[in-house]
C-alpha cells in the first residue's frame, strides 16, 4: 500500500526522532524511502554549496536510522520552495505516501512544523502522514508507539471520507486489530437548524457506521467501535483519541463542502496541530 515514501526532513532532532514512526509501515508494505531536505531558496541565497556540506552528514545519519529499520533509502537535497519540491518529488518518484513531522501543539522553534508542513499537506495529491513528537525540558518524546494498534477514523460520509476509509481497510488487512469509527453531530449546526431531528440523524448515521464496521470485520479487524457524539467536531475527535488510547487518526482532508470545510479551515487544521498521535490525511481526488 505504501511501498515508497517521501519523507520531508528539517534535519532537526525532532525530525530525526520521528523517523521511528515509519517502522510500523513496514507491515503496510513500505519498502523504499526517499529522504528529502529542501533548502528554501528565499533563505539560502548564495550559501547553497556551503550549507549542503553541513547538511550531508546529518542526512547520512537519518539515512542510517531508516536503513536499520529495513528500508531502502535514497537521499535528496533540493534548492527551492519546500512545499512545492516535496510534492513534486512525490509525483515524479511515484511515491504512495508523503511523511512530514510536527510536534504536539506546534513547537515554534522547528521551522518545518508550522508553515512548511501545513503547506505540504495543503497542496498534497498523495496521502500525508503527520508524524508526532512532544518536547519538554529539552527532551523529545515520540508519540507514535505501535502506530497500527488502534485507528480512529472520523467520517462525515463525504466522498473524501470514503476514500480515507479505503486506507483504513488496507491498514486493517495489514494487521491493525482495533478501529473506532466516529461521526460527530456538530452541535452548532444542529442547534441552529435541525435539533428536533437529532434522534433521526443518529439512527441514520449509526446504520451507516454499522455498514462500515461490517466491512472492517470482513477485512480481519478484531474489534470495531462506533461513536456518535454531539458537540464540537474537533473537541469530540480529540476527546475520543485520549479516551480510547488511539494510536493513529485516518481521515479525509476535506469534508462535504469545498467552502465551509476547506482543508486547513477548521477541523483538519486543528486535528493535525493538536492530536497527540500521528495523523494520516487522505486528500480528495483532483
Amino acid at each position: 500500500m505504501f511501498s515508497k515514501i517521501i519523507v520531508g526532513t528539517s534535519l532537526s532532532e525532532v525530525s530525526s526522532k520521528t523517523l521511528c514512526c515509519l517502522q510500523d509501515l513496514r507491515r503496510a508494505g513500505a519498502r523504499e524511502v526517499i529522504l528529502a531536505h529542501v533548502m528554501n531558496i528565499q533563505d539560502v541565497g548564495g550559501l547553497y554549496n556551503h550549507l549542503r556540506k553541513l547538511t550531508e552528514p546529518i542526512l547520512k545519519k537519518q539515512k542510517t536510522i531508516l536503513e536499520q529499520m529495513g528500508f531502502s533509502v535514497e537521499t535528496e537535497i533540493v534548492l527551492g520552495f519546500p512545499d512545492y519540491e516535496i510534492n513534486r518529488l512525490a509525483r515524479e518518484k511515484q511515491a504512495s505516501l508523503i511523511a512530514v513531522h510536527m510536534t504536539a501543539e506546534s513547537l515554534l522553534d522547528d521551522a518545518f512544523v508550522g508553515g512548511v508542513a501545513s503547506e505540504v499537506i495543503h497542496h498534497a495529491e498523495k496521502p500525508v502522514l503527520v508524524m508526532k513528537a512532544k518536547t519538554s525540558d529539552g527532551q523529545c518524546e515520540l508519540l507514535c508507539e505501535e502506530m497500527l494498534s488502534h485507528i480512529l477514523h472520523p467520517t462525515d460520509f463525504s466522498d473524501n471520507a470514503e476514500r480515507a476509509f479505503s486506507y483504513v481497510e488496507k491498514l486493517v488487512e495489514s494487521g491493525c486489530p482495533h478501529v473506532t469509527l466516529i461521526h460527530v453531530q456538530e452541535q452548532d449546526r444542529i442547534d441552529k437548524y435541525l435539533k428536533d431531528r437529532l434522534n433521526e440523524f443518529n439512527e441514520i448515521d449509526r446504520a451507516r457506521l454499522e455498514r462500515l464496521r461490517e466491512r472492517l470485520i470482513e477485512k480481519g479487524a478484531h474489534e470495531v467501535k462506533i461513536e456518535i457524539p454531539y458537540g464540537s467536531t474537533t473537541r469530540e475527535i480529540l476527546r475520543e483519541v485520549n479516551h480510547a488510547s488511539s494510536s493513529l487518526i485516518v481521515m479525509g482532508s476535506q469534508g462535504r463542502g469545498f467552502i465551509s470545510e476547506v482543508f486547513l479551515g477548521s477541523v483538519s487544521h486543528n486535528i493535525i496541530r493538536k492530536a497527540p498521535v500521528p495523523v494520516l490525511l487522505v486528500p480528495a481526488l483532483r
